[in-house]
Order: structure tokens, then sequence, then C-alpha cells
């Protein structure tokens, strides 16, 4: 077979991996239903969106550059007081102000790429866990800027593009992280299937392989690295606009925890299971909050050791029968 010929083989395989679903039409008009139908609980559905977008950015590191974090909470975090700080500065603007955030976000996650990278994965997730940790002190220690302990209050952005004021029924706020998060997720998953997302796959796959025929592999992990970075900027920005509150509780590690469980119920390297594994857990932690509001902590982590030992194929039967629709779109 000739070079032209293998060239548009690869083509006409892109393009099939790319094209879209109707499983993936569904979901988001679900999304979209949810929206309209669902008034009374856009404060939660929000959250669960926000978080969505959160583990999809989690996903990009850990499923498709297969770099361990358990310190993601630090660019959540970031992201959430560069939004409420710049509020407070006179960015108004919501979009303004969350694209500066998930550009300073990139920046802090495309300088600390350097340190993350020199190491094997336990080097990774201590180097990841001990950002978070830095930048939670860094904030607490400053309550002139930061607010400290008592958090980042007076938070107060313009209408959504001067039409959309937030409201306290979160209504505005769910459909502004609704329409974010889903741009945000055409582009991750142009960025997946593209070339380039399938030589980070690759490095994935085999570092030294990559290495070998030519890739860098180096730069395509600060590539995906920074922007995971910006996404998880980005989420932690809109939590930030949408809460009109900033605290410490943004940079902790049950954040990056919680993530990495949400993923486990999801499935990584999908993008939707990201997704899916936020609103699964989300749902099932308001439910048993609802119930044990004092020890709902304990179901969940009771829950969770379920799923591990005894009952992670049925627990994960819903979001399995959707990804397998979906996978396709999005290897």
């Amino acid at each position: 077979m000739s070079r032209a010929e293998n060239i548009a083989l690869a083509a006409a395989s892109l393009r099939k991996v790319s094209a879209v679903r109707a499983a993936e039409i569904a979901f988001w008009l679900a999304a979209l239903a949810a929206f309209a139908l669902l008034p009374d609980q856009a404060l939660l559905l929000s959250e669960v969106t926000i978080t969505g977008l959160f583990a999809l950015s989690l996903d990009l590191v850990l499923g498709y550059g297969g770099i361990v974090s358990l310190g993601h909470a630090a660019f959540f975090g970031a992201g959430a007081y560069a939004a409420g700080l710049l509020t407070k500065m006179g960015v108004t603007d919501p979009l303004l102000g969350l694209a500066l955030s998930a550009a300073a976000t990139a920046l802090l996650g495309f300088v600390t790429s350097f340190l993350v990278l020199r190491g094997s994965d336990l080097t990774r997730i201590m180097v990841t866990l001990a950002v978070a940790v830095l930048l939670k002190e860094i904030a607490n220690r400053i309550p002139g800027i930061t607010g400290g302990a008592d958090g980042l209050q007076g938070v107060a952005p313009g209408p959504v593009l001067g039409i959309w004021e937030f409201d306290i029924f979160g209504q505005v706020g769910f459909g502004y992280s609704l329409a974010v998060t889903f741009v945000l997720f055409l582009i991750a998953r142009r960025f997946v299937v593209s070339p380039f997302g399938w030589s980070i796959r690759a490095v994935k796959e085999n570092q030294l392989r990559t290495s070998a025929i030519g890739i860098p592999v180096s730069r395509r992990l600060i590539v995906v690295y920074t922007l995971a970075a910006a996404y998880a900027g980005t989420a932690g920005a809109l939590l930030a606009q949408t809460t009109q509150f900033v605290s410490l509780d943004v940079l902790e590690f049950h954040r990056s925890a919680n993530l990495m469980l949400m993923l486990v119920i999801g499935g990584t390297g999908y993008l939707y299971g990201g997704l899916i594994g936020a609103l699964l857990f989300k749902l099932v932690q308001d439910a048993i909050a609802n119930i044990t509001p004092e020890y709902w902590e304990f179901w969940i982590g009771l829950l969770l050791v379920i799923l591990v030992l005894i009952g992670r194929d049925r627990i994960e039967a819903i979001p399995r029968a959707l990804l397998r629709r979906l996978r396709g779109a999005t290897p």
C-alpha cells in the first residue's frame, strides 16, 4: 500500500471516529431538557454541570495523558479565586472573567507541568498534591486578598452577555454553566480525535516507542496538562461566578479525591465518563445527604467500598450502556 493510500485510510478512520453519534445528541438533549423541565433543581444541576467539567479536565490528564493527579483541585481553586478577585477588581463581565481565569490556570498548569513530568507516577502524585496544599496555605495566609478562612465575599459578576442576571434560584447559573461546558466539551472532543490527540494516546500507551518514532513525549504531556489545567480553572471560575463566593474548600484534598472516584464510576478515556460519573456521584450524594445529613459521608464511603469490592460491574451498568455507544465517537 502506497503512502498516499495510507494517508487516505488514516483520514477516513479519523472521520469515522469523529462522527457525531445519536447517543451523543440524546445526552445533550437530555441536559437541555433538564434545564427546561427541572427549574426547581437548577442549583443542584448547576453544581453537577460544573463538577462534570472538572471531571472532564482530569480525564484529559489521566484518561488520555496517563498522568495520575491527586492535586487537581489546585487548578480548580486557582480558577475560582482568579474569577472572584477579577470580579472584585472591576472585571464584572462573566465571559471575560472566565477567559482570564482559564488563561491564569493554564499558565499555572504550564509552569507546574515541568515539575510533574520529571518523575514516576508516585512522584507525580506527590507533586500534584503538594501544589494543591501550597496554594491552599498561600490563600489562607493572605486574608487581605483571599479572605482567608472567612472566604472571598462580595463576588458579584454582571449579567451574562449583558442580558441575563444571576438569580438566587440558579436558573441563569445552570444555563450559563451548561453552555460553557458544552462548548468546552466540543473543543475537547475535537482535540482528542485529532492527529495530535492520537499522538497523546500513543504516548500514554508506550512512551519509549513514541519517542523512538520521533514524537516529542514531554511536549505532548505538557500540552495536555496545560489544557486540563485551563479546563479545571474554568470549572472553578464557573463555581465562583454562579455561587458568588469562594472559600478555601475549593482547594481541599477531598475535591481531588472525589474527582478520582467519579472517573472510577464513569470510566476514563472517553470524555463522557467524567460527565456521567459526576452526575451519578452528585445525585447519590444529594439523596443520601437529604436522608442522613450528619452521616452522608459514611454512606458514600460505604457505597464506594461496595463498588470496588463486589458491586462495581452492577453499579457501572448504567454508564457502561451509554459509554458503549459513545466510545466510537471519543476513542
